[in-house]
């Protein structure tokens, strides 16, 4: 009993430096508000079809890592830490959301102007592990709400109105970022 009650310790102790060191992911939490509120801009004020319009979310998409190692260096926050074994997961947490891709491409391919309700339930849920992994429930609520609101606005909106999706995940993923922040300070 005391061994295992020593490494559930360890294993708090090893998810606390991240969420320190990292401030909560804050710096992605950002970069994704970012790269959101652009998408929001591709949506609403361009003319271009759904199709174009997707095409320019997925490279706009390619903007976040740097956008987000930028933010990294304002708010000095920490990506790579040494002897935690944890650390390699965020980045494979991060990753995860790339399975789902395959549903986005068909998304896509066949349904154009949901596309972006789907890139946003899938940026949405892709959130919710990040709950357990910097001990911040905000993630799970943020996961739940941009997921379900999504679709929620899709399914209320006509095909030209669908930009209402990505200025409320944009919307979402501010709060969120403002929220773990906030989270972190009351941790120092």
């Amino acid at each position: 009993m005391r061994d295992k009650n020593e490494r559930e310790k360890g294993l708090e102790e090893l998810k606390a430096e991240i969420s320190l060191k990292a401030k909560n992911g804050v710096d992605f939490i950002l970069a994704a508000t970012v790269c959101w509120f652009g998408i929001f801009i591709i949506w609403r004020f361009t003319l271009n079809s759904s199709y174009e319009k997707s095409v320019f979310t997925f490279i706009l998409g390619g903007v976040l890592l740097p956008l987000a190692f930028a933010f990294s260096k304002i708010l000095k926050t920490t990506w790579k830490i040494k002897d935690n074994p944890l650390q390699p997961l965020g980045l494979w947490l991060n990753f995860a959301q790339l399975i789902y891709f395959p549903f986005l491409i068909f998304i896509f391919v066949k349904y154009p102007d949901y596309f972006i309700m789907a890139y946003a339930i899938i940026t949405g849920a892709h959130l919710f592990p990040y709950a357990w992994f910097y001990e911040e429930k905000g993630y799970a609520v943020a996961a739940v709400i941009i997921s379900v609101g999504a679709m929620v606005i899709a399914l209320l909106v006509d095909p030209v109105d669908i930009y209402y999706v990505p200025l409320f995940t944009a919307s979402l993923l501010l709060l969120l970022g403002i929220w773990v922040y906030m989270r972190y300070k009351r941790k120092l």
